[in-house]
C-alpha cells in the first residue's frame, strides 16, 4: 500500500490554522481539521480507512503539522489562507528499508502500562499508568524491536499531554457537559537513531503507527536514512 507524507505549514495571518496547530493545541479539534482534508462518506473508523497518523512539530520558526495517509489529502478542502500543503509519496524510502541500515528515527507516542486488576486494587494505581524517564526508554526499547529496529541512540523528553472530550454522536450542545468523557494521553517525543533488522516489520510500524492515541497526535514514527556508525 502507498503512504504519503504531507507537511501542512499555517499561514502567519490566519488565526485559525494558529490555534489548531500552535502550542497548547486542543487535539480534538485539530483531528476534526485532519479528517476534513479527507472525504467524506466513511461512516466508521475513517482515520484507519485512510492510514492517517499525525503530529504537530514544534520548531523555531513555528510549529507545522505531518500527516501520513494511504491516499493525498485534497489542499482545496482547507479554508481559505488557512496554510501551505505539500505531499510526497514514502514508496522510494520504505522500498530502500534493508537489513543493516542506520536510521534517524523520531515518534511522539504515548507510553503507558496497564496493570492486572489484582495489582491496580493492592496499589491503589489506576486503570492506565502512564510512563517517565527510564521506564518510557524502557517501553520504547519494546516497541522498537517489535517494529524491527535496534536503537543505537535514543533520547526522549515529555511533551504535553493531549486532551479531548469525548461525548456521543448527536449529543445536543447543552447536554454535552453532563454526557462528556475527558481524554487524556500522555506524550513522550523519542529521537535517536537505530538499525533496520527486519524491514517488513518497520514498514508495518510505520504504516500501523506506534502505541494508543492516534487520532490525538501519537505513534507516527517518521524514519530518515542516517550515516553508519564508525
Amino acid at each position: 500500500m502507498t503512504l504519503y507524507l504531507s507537511r501542512l505549514t499555517p499561514h502567519p495571518a490566519s488565526r485559525q490554522a494558529q490555534q489548531e496547530l500552535g502550542a497548547g493545541t486542543h487535539h480534538g479539534s485539530l483531528h476534526r481539521r485532519v479528517m476534513s482534508l479527507f472525504p467524506d462518506g466513511v461512516a466508521e473508523q475513517a482515520r484507519a480507512h485512510f492510514g492517517i497518523l499525525f503530529r504537530v512539530e514544534d520548531t523555531p520558526r513555528g510549529s507545522h503539522l505531518l500527516m501520513q495517509s494511504n491516499q493525498p489529502p485534497d489542499p482545496r478542502r482547507l479554508p481559505a489562507q488557512y496554510g501551505t500543503l505539500t505531499t510526497r509519496p514514502l514508496a522510494d524510502l520504505l522500498d530502500a528499508l534493508e537489513p543493516g541500515l542506520t536510521l534517524h528515527f523520531r515518534c511522539t507516542a504515548s507510553p503507558v502500562r496497564k496493570p492486572g486488576h489484582t495489582t491496580r486494587a493492592h496499589y491503589n494505581l489506576p486503570a492506565v499508568v502512564p510512563l517517565n524517564g527510564a521506564a518510557a526508554d524502557d517501553w520504547w526499547q519494546r516497541q522498537a524491536d517489535n517494529a524491527g529496529l535496534k536503537v543505537l541512540t535514543l533520547h526522549s523528553r515529555p511533551v504535553d499531554a493531549a486532551r479531548d472530550w469525548q461525548y456521543p454522536t448527536g449529543t445536543a450542545p447543552a447536554d454535552r457537559a453532563r454526557n462528556s468523557n475527558r481524554i487524556h494521553h500522555h506524550r513522550v517525543r523519542f529521537d535517536g537513531t537505530a538499525a533496520v533488522i527486519d524491514p517488513d516489520l518497520l514498514r508495518t510500524a510505520i504504516r500501523n503507527g506506534i502505541g494508543r492515541g492516534k487520532a490525538y497526535g501519537c505513534g507516527l514514527l517518521s524514519i530518515a536514512p542516517a550515516p553508519a556508525p564508525a
